[in-house]
C-alpha cells in the first residue's frame, strides 16, 4: 500500500486563504465572485489558460501577487495531519505528497515545516507533471515513482478535482471535508473524514 497526499486543505489548513486570494483576482480581473471555488485543485498555468486567457498583463501583475501572498500564509498542519504522516514513516509505509501547487509555494511550506521533506518518500509538484487535476496524471505518476498500482494506493484529497483525479487514478479516496461539506464528497470518495485526528492506520487497511 502506498498513501498519497494533497497538500492544499488536506496537510496543510491554506485553502480558506486561497479562497480569499482568488475571489478578489476574480472581482478585480473578471467580475466574477466565486473563482476561489470553482478553480481549487488546479495548477496555476490552468487557472491562467482557463480564466485569464490571453490576458497576458493582468498574468503578469497576479504572479507577483501571489507570490507575496503565498510568502505570507500560514501553513497550520490540518488536526492530525502531521501524527498521522509519522505513524505511516514508522510502519513503513510509502507516501508521497502530489500537489498543483510550484516549487516556489512549496518552498515556503518548507520554510514553515522543514519536516515535511522527512514525512514522505517524494513530493511532487506542478513542474512535474503537465496535466492539472481533474486529469490523473499527477497520481498516476506518483504511483509510477512509488512502484504501486491503483489498486495499492489510497488518495487523500479535499476539492472537487482531487477527488476526480483520485478516482479516474483507480486508486481508493478518502475524502477531508475540510474545503467542501462532508455530504458534497462523500457520494465521490470511498470514505470521507473531517480531519486525521481519529484515524488509524487500521482504518485504512
Amino acid at each position: 500500500m502506498i498513501v498519497l497526499f494533497d497538500f492544499d486543505g488536506v496537510i496543510a489548513d491554506t485553502e480558506s486563504q486561497y479562497t480569499m486570494f482568488w475571489n478578489r483576482m476574480g472581482n478585480d480581473y473578471l467580475g466574477l465572485d466565486n473563482l476561489g471555488i470553482i478553480s481549487k485543485g488546479q495548477t496555476l498555468k490552468l487557472i491562467f489558460e482557463k480564466y485569464f486567457d490571453g490576458m497576458t498583463r493582468e498574468q503578469e501583475e497576479i504572479v507577483p501577487l501571489l507570490d507575496e501572498f503565498e510568502r505570507n500564509m500560514s501553513y497550520d498542519y490540518i488536526p492530525g495531519a502531521l501524527e498521522f504522516m509519522q505513524s505511516l514513516k514508522k510502519a513503513g509505509i510509502r507516501s508521497a505528497i502530489v500537489t498543483s501547487s510550484n516549487d516556489v509555494k512549496m518552498a515556503n511550506a518548507y520554510k514553515a515545516h522543514p519536516e515535511l521533506k522527512e514525512l514522505v518518500d517524494v513530493i511532487l509538484t506542478s513542474e512535474h507533471f503537465s496535466k492539472s487535476k481533474p486529469d490523473p496524471e499527477c497520481f498516476i505518476k506518483a504511483m509510477e515513482v512509488l512502484g504501486a498500482k491503483p489498486e495499492e494506493t489510497i488518495v487523500f484529497e479535499d476539492s472537487f478535482h482531487g477527488i476526480a483525479a483520485g478516482r479516474a487514478s483507480g486508486a481508493k479516496v478518502v475524502g477531508l471535508a475540510t474545503t467542501n461539506k462532508s455530504e458534497a464528497i462523500a457520494p465521490l470518495c470511498d470514505m470521507v473524514i473531517d480531519d486525521f485526528t481519529y484515524l488509524s492506520l487500521n482504518d485504512l487497511m
